[in-house]
């Protein structure tokens, strides 16, 4: 099926590659009108319905009117002067925010930019003022917008609604700050802005120089990086589009990682193609460029398959997680890995067989043998010095996994800068007000019969909370608009994002709540603080299921591609050494030498599934090599050389792209730990593991590593090379 797939791309290669291209660009341009609809911004609403901030979430929506999509603005106003606020200043604040809350949003839009494939966040937005500074230093405004905040357009209608707020109020001598939800998203941003434009710039230039240091040719140099956008555009518009069709909410960040892990793939599949089709015309110069390509996307497309679907079923293993944001990521990833697999299968032959020859032109290297180089050279050291190598890789993922010790999870949304200035408001809020003002816990009560509930029953559990240390205020209780349900504001003195926050939540507070909540009513504690106090108990359990059944699944894929039991369990002890090594340098880094919380949840089962997925691939090609070689007549040694000096080139070029686009992950707010901890683990993947300790213990294992069964160093016949049938997994190499 595979090599009918390829040989029809390769036969009509003009009509696939305007198939891909109108597709490309159609579902490109539908991508961020379907990814907003899908998109969902708040953590609590990935937790599952038992937790106990999940069912605070619900009552806050059915009994408060609160939109599951809204995000909470906090406006501080304040005299430009310095002075305290005068009544007459308050009145005149008032005044402003109740005008503000009548005046419509328009969505700012570019010249001739096409509104029906942009979302439209025009609104009215909701504005209330919420409390005076003690010191009577400030005042604070409540704003309620809808809209994604990581979403540009959604921080344009943001960014116009504050202009308009500055203006209203600098008129009164009044100056203004912006924090939380759509602020903090805006202004990390635009801090990260030059950032992201420097480092998507330097990616493309990494990628352009790779290709032309190694193929010598400007098509092979730029096809590739034309094809894959063209691709990940595609793929970004099925996913957006599988997920409106199911009902799959998506968490923010899941756009930018798939773009960046299909830039990565697809560069690699592109590269294996380009590499074998190298070898194979200089093999056979007399053979058809076309027919060339049809043979070699038919070879190597066993090889990608394996490789995509390896990584497909990793992440098909989320399915078994509670915590939402992990289960949607999982078909997001394999929609897109498949819909790069499909472009691998077909688009990639075509562009090989339409480029023929000239994919290499104007370098010459089609009319000549390769010198062995540095691959050679290395191959023939690894042969020497098996031990060496060994020690000096385990010593290296030893020294790095220790960094592990004493390693916790932070549960904080970190992807706003301090130099922000929502971060410079929110410092200037927390001098004099608790640090929970503007993201308080709310205790939400109902009856069990589902009846009316008055206020003052409430008081004697008031009361006890107020008492709870950690506690700085506690607000009135308010009853719903049905008087079906109350809440209770309490207003930490930490920071709600903050451990201490959570521990007070799922601790005291929590406890407090069960002793005195009055008999014939129920309570649930919501907020910032417990939801995330509930998220950190969910992926706990999460990960301690998660990981056990990747991992059997990964290597029961091994077993079956590798047809042996002693490579498979070297190989997952070479990948698992790999993960814990990256996992204890990211701890080192961001939570020992720069003092942070901790290490960002999602970040260990991210790692785990890309490093070990991808990781697992470059070790594949690897070891299958290495067999293939230690079937031709010979010493193991020279076989692990041979093997060696084919894949090298391979593996580091595929390697360093893949590196460099999870880098780039750096400049999007709050994936600085997952693009670090990305890129460190691929190039120990393809470096560390590949090319030096998985060949260091072939060597010193020989052919023992493939029991039980057996390879021979005994020709077949009187012509081994001719009877010696590669493997489809190494064929691209």
């Amino acid at each position: 099926m595979i090599r009918a797939l390829t040989g029809f791309a390769a036969r009509n290669a003009w009509k696939v590659i305007a198939l891909w291209a109108v597709v490309g660009i159609g579902l490109t341009m539908l991508g961020p009108l379907l990814f907003s609809r899908v998109t969902q911004s708040q953590s609590g609403d990935f937790l599952p319905r038992s937790y106990d901030s999940a069912a605070a979430l619900r009552i806050a929506e059915d009994h408060f009117g609160l939109d599951p999509d809204a995000t909470v603005i906090t406006v501080l106003v304040a005299r430009t002067d310095g002075k305290t606020l005068t009544d007459g200043d308050q009145q005149r604040i008032e005044a402003g925010a109740a005008r503000l809350g009548e005046r419509r949003v328009e969505q700012p839009r570019m010249k001739d930019e096409p509104a029906f494939l942009l979302p439209d966040f025009s609104q009215t937005p909701k504005v209330a003022p919420a409390m005076l500074a003690p010191d009577r230093s400030f005042e604070l405004l409540a704003v309620s917008m809808t809209g994604d905040p990581g979403d540009q357009s959604a921080q344009k209608v943001y960014k116009a609604f504050r202009d308009s707020a500055r203006a209203e109020f600098a008129g009164a001598g009044l100056r203004t700050g912006f924090t939380g939800g759509l602020a903090d998203a805006a202004d990390s941003t635009d801090a990260n802005q030059t950032a992201a434009t420097v480092g998507g710039a330097l990616l493309m230039g990494l990628i352009v120089l790779l290709n032309v240091l190694v193929f010598r040719s400007v098509l092979a140099a730029v096809l590739p990086l034309l094809a894959v956008s063209i691709v990940s555009g595609a793929a970004g518009g099925a996913v957006a589009g599988v997920a409106a069709l199911t009902g799959l909410k998506l968490a923010p960040s899941t756009q930018s990682l798939i773009a960046v892990v299909l830039l990565g793939i697809g560069i690699d599949y592109l590269l294996f193609l380009l590499f074998r089709f190298r070898e194979q015309l200089r093999a056979r110069p007399e053979q058809p460029a076309r027919e060339a390509a049809a043979e070699v996307a038919g070879r190597v497309g066993t090889a990608i398959t394996s490789a995509a679907l390896t990584i497909v079923a990793a992440f098909a293993t989320l399915g078994v997680a509670t915590f939402g944001e992990f289960r949607s990521l999982g078909p997001a990833v394999a929609v897109a890995v498949l819909v790069m697999l499909l472009a691998s299968l077909t688009l990639m032959p075509a562009l090989l067989a339409a480029c023929g020859r000239g994919m290499f032109w104007p370098s010459r290297s089609l009319h000549r043998r390769p010198r062995e180089g540095f691959a050679g050279r290395y191959g023939e050291f690894v042969a020497r010095r098996p031990m060496v190598l060994l020690v000096s890789a385990v010593v290296l993922l030893g020294v790095l996994t220790a960094g592990v010790a004493g390693i916790r999870m932070d549960y904080g949304q970190s992807g706003s800068s301090s130099r922000t200035p929502a971060a410079a408001t929110a410092a200037e809020i927390s001098r004099a007000l608790p640090a929970g003002v503007s993201d308080p816990t709310t205790v939400f009560l109902t009856a069990n019969d589902g009846g009316p509930v008055k206020a003052d029953q409430f008081d004697a559990l008031a009361r006890e909370l107020s008492r709870v240390d950690g506690i700085g205020q506690v607000g009135r209780t308010a009853l719903s608009p049905d008087g079906r349900a109350a809440r209770i504001d309490l207003y930490p003195t930490a920071d709600p994002q903050s451990q201490q926050a959570r521990d007070l939540v799922s601790g005291p507070v929590r406890a407090t709540v069960a002793a005195h909540t009055p008999a014939g009513t129920s309570a649930h504690v919501g907020g910032t603080a417990a939801i995330f106090a509930d998220v950190a108990t969910a992926v706990d359990h999460d990960l301690t299921v998660v990981f056990p059944v990747a991992a059997a699944l990964i290597a029961l894929i091994l077993l079956l591609l590798l047809r042996s039991l002693l490579a498979p369990l070297v190989l997952m002890l070479a990948v698992g050494a790999g993960f814990a090594a990256t996992l204890g340098a990211s701890t080192l880094v961001f939570q020992h030498l720069r003092s942070g919380p901790g290490v960002n949840f999602t970040l260990p089962l991210v790692l785990f599934l890309f490093v070990v997925a991808l990781g697992t691939d470059y070790n594949i090609l690897i070891t299958d090599r290495i067999r293939e070689e230690m079937r031709r007549p010979g010493p193991a040694r020279a076989a692990v050389a041979r093997a060696l000096r084919h894949t090298t080139p391979t593996i580091a070029t595929a390697g360093l792209v893949l590196a460099g686009s999870f880098a780039t992950l750096a400049a999007t707010p709050g994936s600085e730990q997952v693009a670090f901890a990305l890129t460190l683990g691929i190039l120990l993947s393809a470096t560390v593991l590949s090319l030096a300790l998985v060949p260091a213990v072939a060597v010193l294992l020989g052919r023992a590593l493939w029991w039980p069964l057996r390879t021979t160093d005994a020709p077949r016949g009187n012509r081994p090379d001719a009877t010696h049938v590669p493997s489809p997994v190494h064929q691209h190499l």
